[in-house]
């Protein structure tokens, strides 16, 4: 079996409460996050590029921060306005690829993630919507986030769609890799179901950051990770690179989740960790490469 190039990294790297469990305490205040992470891993997801319009600046500085890592790679969210709010012009579409290109031409472009929400169903005028925005990024990378099932049907399968792993509620779409102009490019939500229901009644109420996320708060067992894996493997001969995204970030979870699908990944080869992650995540012992 060919193991492709595997990109794994989680979704974002800036939490205060990764501090402690994943960065050192001791020096927090200090040192570069991102310069850490990519100590330990390959990718990363940009999250904040979903809410704001990043000053270049701030994009440069990333290249810098990462500079010692040889196969680092960044995957970038499109802003809100191009996949909810559905509102953009020719200057909102120049700002996200002034940003995408600093990185493309910094070699750490790994593409662009278009996220919908659960409520954009398959139908013709989201169809068009779809291909008009993969047409206006053609020359990047792209990979697509949907949530409802009704996308599973063989009029969308042109398209390359993220495989997102998620509570099962109403007409989620399951857990089913898929591979797309030779990549696959997977998104793990974790499986909170109860507190994914509380987060869908809160839709459109004022929340604290720890109820936002209250749904993503999720440990995947070494079963479910195992699972995971093996069906991803089934398409190490077909494809060139797998993206592993994992975005049960509370309290650092999305890290131990991510070193131990690395783990399985790779034929259960020992993985560098720090040690405060370790330390909190004790059954990552067993294949810590100390």
């Amino acid at each position: 079996m060919n193991i492709p190039e595997l990109y794994i990294g989680t979704a974002g790297w800036s939490y205060e409460d990764w501090v402690g469990r994943f960065y050192p305490a001791s020096h927090s205040k200090e040192m570069s996050w991102l310069k850490f992470y990519s100590r330990y891993f390959n990718a990363v997801e940009v999250n904040s590029s979903y809410y704001t319009y990043l000053s270049p600046r701030v994009v440069e500085s990333w290249l810098r921060q990462t500079e010692e890592a040889d196969d680092f790679l960044f995957t970038v969210k499109l802003h809100m306005d191009f996949t909810h709010r559905k509102q953009y012009g020719k200057d909102k579409i120049e700002a996200v690829k002034r940003n995408l290109d600093i990185l493309k031409n910094g070699e750490r472009l790994g593409g662009l993630l278009m996220q919908f929400p659960y409520s954009f169903d398959f139908n013709e005028a989201n169809l068009d919507y779809l291909r008009n925005l993969i047409g206006v990024f053609e020359e990047y990378d792209k990979f697509v986030e949907v949530r409802h099932k009704s996308w599973q049907n063989k009029r969308a399968k042109t398209i390359t769609f993220c495989t997102i792993d998620q509570p099962q509620i109403g007409q989620a779409i399951p857990f089913k890799p898929k591979a797309g102009n030779g990549m696959i490019y997977a998104r793990f939500h974790g499986r909170n179901t109860e507190a994914w229901k509380q987060s869908l009644a809160n839709f459109g109420k004022k929340q604290t950051y720890e109820e936002r996320s209250a749904r993503y708060k999720y440990l995947y067992s070494p079963a479910e990770l195992i699972e995971i894996s093996e069906k991803l493997k089934e398409f190490f001969d077909e494809v060139k690179k797998i993206f592993v995204i994992m975005n049960n970030h509370p309290d650092a979870d999305a890290v131990a989740n991510a070193f131990e699908l690395m783990h399985y990944l790779k034929n259960r080869a020992k993985i560098k960790m720090p040690g405060t992650i370790v330390n909190v995540y004790p059954r990552l012992k067993e294949f810590w490469e100390n």
